[in-house]
């Protein structure tokens, strides 16, 4: 599932009606999830949290730019924080399924747009900035709205997108791509947070003061501090006590949790603490944390106890709640916690459903589910069958010689397993987005060929959702015939079962994509997906045969 969070902030936190008029926008967006909304009296701006796919949010993300540019007047607003623009700036961070460069890429969609439709000038920032110095949004943000008026007139300062004139009304926007930001504290068992801001100025990568041989701070030349790096990159800590929990933590903003992971920053305070004859007694994650921080964690904590991290989602994060204490002073309940479950929660499918449930739906004259649905349940089974038998043979000390080949198939093959239930919902979802198209007004020529191109687009998205099963069909079968090949032979009948249903699944796959392509104009992707969807099916064809080759070899001897 690809999700994306955008965090816009707009230059009015006072005026209620105003910011609700706002949000209104974002949420009329099929498909989105308001996270949270934040306004701020004295700074009089509001921030803004949701998320959604990727197209569902730049769309909402406009419709907020557009309403922010009707509702917030520039020329007479003032406050606290830094600011030059009605939207003064609207980044997007990648959750899941997504690297940063699409997010980059979906902040020039939107500056784009917005340039050009609502003439506000727009500068790309972070990882989206077009030029170096541009990467800080403090240096384009220098001389704020008064600054703007001049600064347009420079060639310097033509924006990347929109006119190189002043808006009075709008000011100007800046839209970017940037890392997930972690808020995540570790509890002490201590009240002092002398010793916790000691333990803080050690971690964080800023790092700590440096003193001279009689104690004395450093400073260099201009008269500034000097400091001794921390330990933790994309780290930034402050230690401070917490009277309703009656113990002082280190506080934590984890800038990319790729570079620091939440289970890097916990072990690096616990040894921290100890140094100091300190206790980490548990942890907190204040607001939403992204699923694969959770994943990463669990994976970790299983290694470090020499188990095998080859375990469904839910034993992971169980292992990354306890390893860390997450529910000491405070429940930790990943449906509310972690922000893919909590969009999911909002935004339920098949996949949740029950097994009597969904076979009784599938088996009405209901359009969906169908055949695209059963052919990725299928891939889903496989991935488990391959995963079970990954798991069954590495706990046995007769197979040490393959303990961590399989401990790598299990991980690999519960990955795809969550790729497959997820495109159970992806193919009705796609379906469903064609039967829309067809229902969109066809009275004048210009509405005939909106609907037309709509639905030319819904049907090469309902193509491409079983290609993609298709492809990640190769992999499944050469997971079921690596089982069956070196796996515990008490279940080999499993390993070829789970090559059985990798051949049902790119069957399935492969005709949904025959299927779908009658219904397209566009002769140049027709043939090159039906060519590339015809030698995968082949490779999968191929590398089952020889699962049942070796299925009946070894259970016939």
């Amino acid at each position: 599932m690809q999700l994306v969070e955008c965090v816009p902030n707009f230059s009015e936190g006072r005026d209620k009606q105003k910011i609700k008029a706002i949000t209104d926008e974002i949420v009329k967006v099929k498909g989105i999830m308001l996270l949270d909304v934040d306004p701020g009296e004295a700074t009089n701006r509001t921030v803004v949290t949701f998320i959604g796919p990727p197209d569902a949010v730049v769309e909402a993300a406009f419709q907020a730019i557009k309403k922010a540019a009707e509702v917030i007047d520039m020329r007479t607003q003032t406050g606290e924080h830094p600011r030059q623009g009605a939207t003064d700036v609207c980044p997007f961070v990648p959750v899941s399924e997504l690297t940063m460069e699409d997010c980059a890429e979906l902040a020039r969609r939107l500056g784009k747009r917005v340039g050009e439709e609502l003439e506000i000038p727009v500068y790309l920032y972070e990882y989206a900035a077009t030029r170096p110095e541009w990467k800080s949004l403090a240096n384009i943000r220098t001389g704020e709205y008064e600054a703007l008026e001049e600064k347009l007139k420079k060639p310097e300062w033509k924006p990347d997108f929109g006119p190189a004139r002043f808006n009075a009304r709008a000011g100007v926007t800046v839209i970017g791509a940037r890392e997930f930001l972690i808020a995540y504290n570790v509890n002490l068992n201590t009240r002092s947070k002398r010793l916790a801001n000691r333990i803080a100025k050690t971690i964080r990568e800023k790092g700590t003061p440096r003193r001279d041989e009689n104690r004395k701070l450093m400073r260099d030349g201009a008269g500034n501090l000097v400091y001794a790096p921390g330990l933790l990159k994309e780290c930034r800590a402050v230690g401070w006590y917490i009277d309703e929990y009656d113990m002082a933590q280190i506080s934590i903003n984890l800038t990319n949790y790729n570079i620091t992971p939440i289970h890097l920053a916990f072990d690096t305070a616990c040894e921290e603490a100890a140094k100091l004859g300190l206790r980490v007694t548990g942890s907190e994650v204040v607001g939403l944390v992204p699923k694969e921080a959770m994943l990463m964690a669990g994976r970790h904590y299983l290694e470090k106890q020499s188990q095998n991290p080859g375990v469904p989602e839910k034993e992971l994060i169980r292992v990354a709640v306890q390893s860390m204490g997450l529910a000491e002073v405070a429940e930790f309940d990943p449906q509310d916690k972690i922000i893919e479950y909590a969009y999911k929660k909002d935004v339920s499918g098949l996949v949740d459903m029950r097994v009597h449930a969904f076979m009784d739906l599938l088996s009405t004259d209901a359009p969906a589910p169908g055949g695209g649905s059963v052919a990725a349940l299928n891939g889903a089974l496989s991935a488990s069958l391959s995963a079970m038998v990954a798991a069954l043979t590495e706990s046995k000390r007769k197979f040490k010689s393959v303990r961590q080949e399989m401990r790598g198939l299990a991980q690999q093959a519960q990955a795809l397993k969550y790729f497959f239930l997820q495109a159970i919902d992806d193919d009705t979802d796609a379906f469903n987005e064609i039967m829309d198209a067809f229902g969109l007004p066809k009275k004048t020529e210009q509405e005939q060929q909106q609907r037309a191109d709509a639905i030319e687009a819904a049907t090469k998205k309902a193509t491409l959702v079983p290609f993609s099963v298709l492809e990640k069909c190769g992999d499944i079968a050469a997971f079921a015939l690596q089982v069956a090949d070196k796996g515990n032979p008490n279940s080999l009948s499993d390993a070829g079962v789970a090559g059985l249903t990798a051949r049902a699944a790119a069957m399935g796959a492969y005709y949904n994509v025959l299927i779908n392509v009658t219904g397209l104009t566009d002769a140049a992707f027709v043939a090159d997906i039906t060519a590339r969807a015809k030698n995968k099916k082949q490779e999968v064809l191929e590398i089952v045969e020889k699962v049942e080759a070796l299925l009946e070899e070894r259970l016939q001897s």
